[in-house]
């Protein structure tokens, strides 16, 4: 397959995966509520979980994006270093976006900053936005996508604390902004916490760790023991389903870290609401591709 059949290949295979994540979510967010919704007492958050389900099978029956805010795509890309369209990745994310937010359809979001103007097609500067990793020698690319609605981009924080404050200061980072913010999110969240050297690493690892399947945990036991006593922390605070109270909060907390300069600790929160639209697609050099978020998923 030459290189213009290989890209137009690729442009079509991700177009239609834009669509299939506006419009189903992914297994393991599914799963995850419907374990949060057999432990609901509460009639009123079952009730909740209940219009959540039914706006699942609705958005399968009607092929329509499940909620309204389809967000600013964003693509994390892990791709080797030999993956034939390496170079052509841009111009294939923008096509894809440009032609998913005609068919699917999804809703304009991409405003260009200081001119105050909708584009159309949710494309403009540095939008679909791109983060890359790049691995020496690989044939395959995996990319995933991630549509960042309003809601739960909205308590997004990023603060950089004095080495004093400690691991605790993370944490009371962390209660302060789900707290004050998170009932903006359409709960139960996905909360991400980057723990870094200063605030733009640190937000990037907050994004990145609500990427990660549901349930995963860190590489390191104390940062998988926060995470776990985070996560149980915050379901005691009873946000609920929608803000409206119930047995829990978030479907987990997941952190990523680096290593830090020794005078900081910097901390940042992202945030993924009840309908968190994710997918992770696998491509290989001959633009054979795998679903890896979506089992079962035709494209």
């Amino acid at each position: 397959m030459e290189n213009n059949q290989k890209k137009r290949s690729l442009t079509d295979t991700m177009t239609r995966f834009i669509s299939l994540v506006a419009k189903r979510l992914p297994d393991d967010v599914y799963g995850k509520l419907e374990q949060l919704r057999l432990k609901e007492d509460s009639p009123l958050a079952r009730t909740v979980y209940d219009a959540m389900f039914r706006n699942q099978e609705m958005a399968q029956e009607l092929d329509r994006p499940s909620c309204q805010d389809t967000g600013v795509i964003q693509f994390f890309v892990r791709a080797g270093s030999e993956f034939p369209l390496l170079g052509s990745l841009r111009d294939v994310f923008d096509e894809a976006v440009r032609e998913a937010t005609r068919v699917s359809p999804l809703r304009h979001n991409a405003v260009e900053t200081f001119e105050e103007k909708n584009t159309g097609d949710n494309t403009g500067v540095r939008v679909p936005w791109i983060d890359w990793d790049i691995i020496p020698g690989q044939k395959s690319a995996e990319i995933d996508v991630y549509m960042a609605g309003g809601g739960c981009t909205l308590p997004g924080a990023a603060k950089v604390l004095m080495p004093a404050a400690g691991y605790e200061g993370v944490v009371q980072f962390v209660f302060d902004v789900i707290t004050s913010y998170g009932v903006n999110a359409c709960p139960p969240l996905l909360v991400g916490v980057g723990v870094s050297t200063a605030v733009e690493t640190a937000a990037v690892l907050s994004k990145k760790a609500i990427l990660r399947p549901i349930g995963t945990r860190h590489p390191h036991p104390k940062a998988a023991e926060m995470e776990i006593l985070l996560e149980k922390g915050l379901n005691e605070v009873g946000i609920g389903p929608q803000g409206l109270t119930g047995a829990s909060s978030v479907m987990g907390v997941h952190i990523e870290s680096s290593a830090r300069h020794p005078s900081t600790i910097a901390v940042a929160v992202s945030v993924g609401c009840w309908s968190h639209r994710r997918g992770t697609i696998r491509i290989d050099g001959d633009m054979t591709y795998e679903i890896l978020s979506h089992k079962g998923a035709a494209l």
